[in-house]
């Protein structure tokens, strides 16, 4: 028996019926293959970008958090003035839109020289914020019983001073005679090329598509998120619990990037957020099951139900946001793209923040409060075909293969004609110009 296990795996090739050699498949080797898979592909990040490139990506976006004075001062004063507690949060928010920017518009430069790797740049860019997700929700349960909300506050600084280091760490040429007096110059050519981008049909369309698809799914986890802990006739979770199911969502988020990466990544963009879209909207009516108790007839748990509803949701909101990344990255014309990826993000933002307000809009028309949740179930039903709306505006989403540019040629040259951007005139120049 030996022997022939042997001879199985010293001899790779054996002939079939046809008389050809065909090579045979050892499933250890294949399932190493598999858990190798991952660590090839950054790998292979690191080999065509730098290695520089993809730590920086995975420290600032699997952290997530910035702000260390904000921080500190929630954990640390005792008789906070409520101007300064609502100012430290906003401070951190900063302190995260300031470091997205910075990846983001590294990510863009490489978009535009290495175009056929902006799908993967940003599954890198997803799973490392999958992974800080994961992380985080796994301890946040356990540090705020361990050590107090304003505790916890305290430990987001050192995760914050992380990022602080890096950026203290990240060498730069110093510029010398700078020409202060054609800042404004530079300020209005930039200007200039934002408003000629936006103008561009395929720009415009996409962040139109991109506002609508994200304001009009409501938001109301708030709502879902007491009738967890604090309803009667719901599960009663307590705040351990409620963290270990969002770290579970977290996985599903992963799982979206690691889909999104093997399988969707060369797919039309329009054919991925139908169906992406026509899940989101589906998946909704699993909160609906669990709200009316549905469950129950079934004989399912609350927790097991619950986890399932929190993975399945955030993996298809991955899935669906993972073009939105993709796209944005192939928007921004040469020499402005932190600045154009900024306002990019704000649409996005904007988006997000009608969604928060139309359902915080509709909680109130309802009377659904932290105490109150009898009306909650309609609120999920108005959310769910809300969300298939943006089905029929996917006419403004490109056709194009996604591995190619969209942006004309043109917007992707200097001012002086064909010549590419030396890495001196391109923002961010210090995260691109070790390549």
């Amino acid at each position: 028996m030996m022997e022939e296990r042997e001879d199985s795996e010293t001899k790779p090739l054996h002939q079939d019926a046809g008389g050809s050699h065909v090579r045979r498949i050892n499933p250890k080797k294949g399932i190493l293959e598999m858990m190798l898979r991952p660590i090839r592909w950054l790998r292979m990040l690191s080999e065509e970008l730098h290695w520089s490139f993809v730590l920086g990506v995975v420290i600032v976006y699997g952290i997530r958090f910035l702000g260390v004075i904000s921080m500190l001062i929630l954990s640390l004063h005792k008789n906070l003035h409520l101007g300064f507690a609502l100012l430290s949060p906003v401070a951190g928010s900063a302190g995260i839109a300031i470091a997205d920017v910075a990846i983001g518009a590294c990510v863009t430069q490489h978009a535009i020289s290495h175009t056929y790797l902006a799908g993967d740049m940003q599954s890198l860019c997803g799973m490392s914020s999958s992974i800080g997700a994961l992380l985080g929700f796994s301890l946040s349960g356990f540090f705020v019983h361990l050590v107090g909300a304003k505790g916890v506050f305290g430990l987001l600084a050192i995760p914050a001073s992380l990022v602080v280091l890096v950026g203290i760490l990240l060498r730069e040429s110093q510029v010398r005679n700078f020409a202060y007096r054609r800042v404004k110059e530079k300020i209005v050519d930039a200007s200039k090329v934002m408003w000629t981008t936006l103008k561009c049909r395929d720009v415009w369309r996409p962040c139109l598509y991109i506002y609508l698809s994200l304001a009009l799914g409501l938001h109301i986890h708030e709502g879902m998120f007491y009738w967890y802990t604090d309803a009667k006739e719901g599960p009663s979770f307590s705040q351990e619990v409620v963290g270990s199911i969002f770290s579970v969502g977290a996985v599903g988020s992963l799982f979206g990037v690691l889909l999104y990466q093997n399988f969707l990544k060369n797919h039309p963009f329009r054919d991925i957020l139908f169906w992406a879209q026509l899940l989101h909207g589906v998946s909704g009516l699993l909160d609906l099951v669990l709200v009316l108790r549905i469950k129950l007839k079934l004989g399912m748990p609350d927790y097991f139900f619950v986890v399932v509803d929190e993975a399945v949701s955030r993996m298809i909101g991955r899935i669906k946001w993972m073009p939105f990344l993709v796209l944005s990255s192939k928007l921004f014309p040469s020499g402005i793209e932190g600045t154009f990826f900024a306002v990019i993000m704000s649409i996005d933002q904007i988006g997000l923040l009608s969604s928060a307000w139309s359902g915080g809009l509709v909680l109130h028309m309802l009377n659904v409060t932290r105490t109150q949740f009898d009306n909650l179930w309609i609120a999920i039903v108005i959310r769910s075909p809300l969300r298939l709306i943006p089905i029929g505006f996917l006419f403004l989403m490109p056709r194009s293969d996604p591995n190619l540019s969209i942006l004309p040629s043109e917007m992707l040259r200097t001012k002086r004609g064909n010549d590419v951007l030396e890495p001196e005139n391109i923002e961010m120049a210090t995260l691109v110009n070790s390549i």
